[in-house]
């Protein structure tokens, strides 16, 4: 009999997820004989037992379109909200691996996802995942599709503020997507040329920021821009959250631990995404008017660049290779120009930050680039 395969994608839609789609649903009809089915709306698709199925003709042209056919949610296996309430819905997502006869689910998705695939191969299923997200930060993997076109997306934005920020003789804040890793924030603004450069990675001080613009105008630059990850966060904050996060780890009791973890997510909250307040806090100190441009959603949107196409074929197509070996309960990462499994226990809880000494740090250093610090 012929295997039968699931497949879902979670989390933020992701340009690059239809091409995954279309190489895992090709490639295993094609060599393997397999049949697929893909679940809507991620993992509540699954609960739900909504499916369709994803034959040839479905697969065709959907190698250029953004988001993904089968849609997609941030539901948890164990954590779904159920009319008016949040049930652990585990037990009927088995329920309805087993009712579609599925021999393997594929998930597609960042750290979440990775997360809760892991939930499901302890439960007994069969899984393997592809790591997506604009953000690049999952761990065990050198890249994720959808990085390449949003980080396409983000330099150009840069490139159009440059005039406005020139002819206007302005500082120009451009937020970019990154809550925990600065990737993209980092990447957007060494390729667009962004004056700084702020990301989670490293805590920054205003005052020397304030001071690298104020020595650009001394020096006859009439205009900075400066690039900002959504997630970076003050020396003041960082400092603050450390000292809770140290707390943490001494508490033993239960309810401690929750209002400590309280305290965390609300000084999460004050010091990280205060992009507004940054450029306040600058045409306070610099004199200099200073406009915000938060990029949001924006940077997820459209086609797949041509990168992302490829990376997403060559995941899809080895995904379908490792199915029909069997070798279940991994990710499918890339290292270098091959691809290789990371099993899923390995993945979870790893997020993949900017090293200090990586290559696109040192040349922004050495091309003057502040980094706040």
């Amino acid at each position: 009999m012929s295997k039968q395969i699931g497949i879902l994608t979670s989390g933020g839609d992701t340009p690059g997820l239809n091409a995954a789609i279309r190489a895992i649903g090709k490639a295993s009809i094609r060599k393997y004989g397999v049949n697929i089915i893909g679940f809507l709306d991620g993992f509540r698709g699954l609960m739900e037992n909504r499916s369709i199925p994803l034959g040839s003709k479905a697969l065709s042209g959907i190698l250029t379109q953004g988001g993904t056919i089968l849609g997609t949610s941030r539901e948890k296996p164990y954590k779904m909200r159920v009319g008016s309430k949040i049930k652990n819905m585990t037990d009927a997502i088995v329920e309805n691996y087993h009712r579609n006869h599925l021999d393997c689910l594929v998930c597609m998705g960042g750290g979440g996802t990775q997360k809760n695939a892991y939930h499901l191969v302890r439960h007994g299923l069969n899984v393997i995942t592809l790591p997506k997200t604009i953000d690049n930060d999952v761990g065990m993997t050198d890249l994720t599709f959808g990085f390449d076109t949003a980080l396409g997306i983000a330099v150009g934005a840069i490139d159009r503020l440059h005039s406005t920020a020139h002819s206007h003789h302005r500082i120009i804040v451009v937020e970019i997507m990154g809550h925990r890793a600065g990737w993209l924030a980092l990447g957007a603004g060494v390729s667009g040329g962004a004056d700084v450069i702020l990301i989670p990675e490293i805590p920054y001080d205003i005052n020397i920021v304030a001071e690298s613009i104020l020595e650009r105008s001394r020096q006859g630059k009439s205009f900075s821009i400066v690039a900002v990850a959504e997630g970076a966060i003050t020396l003041e904050g960082d400092q603050k959250i450390q000292n809770i996060k140290k707390q943490l780890e001494e508490v033993t009791k239960k309810k401690e631990k929750a209002q400590i973890k309280n305290e965390l997510r609300a000084l999460d909250k004050k010091y990280t995404g205060n992009t507004i307040f940054l450029a306040q806090q600058l045409e306070e100190i610099t004199r200099l008017e200073s406009k915000v441009t938060i990029l949001g959603h924006l940077q997820r949107g459209g086609s797949p660049s041509a990168a992302d196409r490829i990376l997403a074929t060559r995941l899809g197509t080895a995904c379908a290779k490792y199915m029909n070996e069997e070798k279940y309960g991994n990710m499918v990462a890339v290292k270098g120009d091959k691809t290789n499994l990371v099993p899923l226990e390995n993945v979870v809880g790893k997020l993949k930050l900017i090293p200090m000494n990586h290559p696109w740090l040192i040349s922004a250093r050495e091309v003057g680039t502040c980094l706040g610090d």
